[in-house]
């Protein structure tokens, strides 16, 4: 902290909590604004009363709520308690380790399972169960112990977890230069008609609803970050279909923005409005069985399914694969008998 000089108040009790960097691309916005766009679960009086007690800083200097945020802006949000990392406590939680060798650890991640802790998880998490599990794991760039990559709280399947400083250098860099290999397996709404394709554009926060990610193309390019999906239709099941989506690109809920933004939304994904009938008939029977469906698999239908890198010590190409879990293999079995009778 003391890198900001006398910009910073006195008070030694203020902590980091968030730094951002202005998109090029960004329009003049209220700060208080701005940082309810980019902060799941927070409230703008929090964000108010950071700024009261000079916690909001651009570039190394405090501002007040109603300051507007330009392009390139270095945005620091400090809070008067310590982050939840910082406060970390092990806990006994079980976990599904497929791999394990002195330098890393790929854990099968059950939906329903928070990777870190933030605003309204606090425990239960999966940095709680690896700090209970293993001493001195290396942080990364935003101080989280052992991670990598992560991926959603209701999303199942393959994480890779370093164990030492050399292997998080190593194997993050295999995600920022697009080296390692991630498979997801995904039920959608439609008939996906191409056999396979390519989806590209830019995934930013959605100017309107900020706990949702949007695609930003033409006019809109210079905001967000560049995302890259390859899908490919595995079976087609009448009103959903089931496809494998390659990621080059590792953004925030990419896949669940880029199906959605060709048209066929994940199954059940409340977020993006995929817990709504989105395609199908009018018949009432139809509308119990999906409902059934959701309560089957009571989260969007996405699954980690192959994971593969390079091993940061041996230089070996290792692939870990991990099958579909029982809440969506049977609600893709009822969606194939289903299908059975539209043929």
């Amino acid at each position: 902290m003391e890198n900001y000089g006398p910009q910073l108040p006195e008070e030694d009790s203020l902590h980091e909590h968030y730094s951002f960097t202005v998109d090029k691309g960004q329009s003049p916005l209220r700060i208080d604004k701005y940082l309810m766009n980019c902060i799941e679960n927070m409230t703008r009086s929090k964000i108010q009363n950071s700024a009261k007690n000079d916690g909001i800083l651009v570039n190394g200097s405090p501002v007040k709520s109603n300051y507007k945020v330009r392009p390139n802006d270095q945005i620091q949000v400090l809070f008067e308690h310590p982050t939840y990392e910082a406060l970390l406590v092990g806990e006994d939680i079980p976990l599904d380790i497929v791999y394990e060798d002195d330098h890393l650890v790929v854990v099968n991640k059950p939906a329903g399972m928070v990777v870190h802790p933030g605003h309204g998880n606090y425990s239960g998490t999966l940095i709680n169960a690896l700090i209970y599990l293993f001493e001195n794991l290396p942080n990364n760039s935003s101080d989280r112990p052992g991670l990598v990559h992560r991926i959603d709280k209701d999303t199942s399947g393959l994480l890779v977890v370093a164990k030492t400083e050399q292997a998080m250098a190593h194997l993050s860099l295999q995600f920022a230069e697009k080296t390692s290999e991630r498979e997801y397996v995904a039920l959608v709404w439609g008939n996906v008609e191409a056999d396979e394709g390519t989806v590209e554009g830019n995934i930013g926060r959605h100017p309107k609803n900020r706990l949702q990610n949007t695609v930003f193309l033409e006019d809109d390019a210079e905001k967000g970050k560049p995302a890259v999906t390859h899908y490919k239709v595995l079976e087609r099941l009448g009103y959903v279909t089931l496809v494998s989506c390659k990621l080059e690109t590792g953004r925030t809920h990419q896949i669940r923005v880029h199906m959605k933004h060709i048209g066929h939304t994940l199954f059940n994904d409340e977020r993006y409005g995929g817990d709504a009938i989105l395609k199908g008939t009018t018949f009432t029977k139809y509308k119990q069985f999906v409902e059934n469906c959701f309560k089957i698999l009571p989260r969007q239908a996405l699954h980690a399914k192959t994971l593969g890198f390079e091993h940061p010590k041996t230089g070996e190409f290792m692939r870990f694969e991990t099958p579909v879990p029982e809440d969506m293999e049977l609600c893709i079995e009822k969606w194939r008998n289903y299908s059975k009778h539209l043929e």
